[in-house]
């Protein structure tokens, strides 16, 4: 079974559909004993750093989501879920997870392409460049594109855990893989075919 973790950060409709749709159960829950007969997480959110903290502190799943990874099973972090694993935003200063060292960083107001000057924040297709095979991106082709609505990204102290690369004004990484870990700044449940097959790839994965 998968578990969806609900920490109040919104997305989590989404995501179920999703899953629904490509035949994986999955529940949807913040309650510890639940998650702890789970096979893998998915950790999605929209919204604040700050009050997607406190949220997780206030039910204990912070300290949860640390003995999840310290167990060595398949976590899957999307959007906000992915910027909070890191050890610092700079969206309401906060303090986050620190499952991965680095800082999450807001886009400059002054970014722009050849096109002109680029909206803030970081809205629609695009696409990812992969800088190494994973798993979870078996059979995605390299001009798939993905869905992303974002003005933060994770900047990680290790640029050896960057898996993914795009290009907004800006390379930014997309992608962050590590042991047990793989989480994206896009949303795979809103990038159609392609997305789905992410969903299906880490509902497989057996981390090694």
């Amino acid at each position: 079974m998968i578990a969806i973790i609900d920490y109040k950060a919104g997305n989590l409709t989404s995501v179920a559909l999703a899953l629904q749709s490509i035949g994986e159960a999955f529940v949807i829950t913040d309650n510890i004993a639940i998650l702890n007969t789970a096979e893998r997480i998915i950790f999605p959110g929209v919204g604040a750093a700050g009050e997607a903290m406190a949220n997780l502190r206030a039910k204990g799943l912070d300290e949860w989501l640390h003995n999840w990874i310290k167990q060595g099973k398949p976590l899957l972090g999307i959007c906000l879920g992915t910027q909070i694993i890191l050890t610092l935003s700079e969206e309401n200063d906060t303090n986050c997870l620190g499952l991965i060292a680095g800082t999450t960083k807001r886009f400059p107001d002054n970014l722009t392409d050849d096109r002109g000057k680029l909206k803030i924040p970081h809205m629609g297709w695009n696409n990812v460049s992969l800088l190494r095979q994973h798993p979870v991106f078996a059979d995605i082709p390299p001009a798939a594109e993905f869905y992303f609505v974002h003005s933060y990204y994770p900047a990680p102290a290790d640029e050896a855990v960057i898996l993914g690369w795009t290009d907004y004004g800006i390379g930014f990484c997309s992608v962050l893989a590590q042991n047990n870990l793989v989480a994206m700044q896009f949303h795979p449940e809103k990038s159609g075919r392609y997305g789905l097959q992410i969903l299906r790839n880490f509902c497989k994965w057996r981390p090694s």
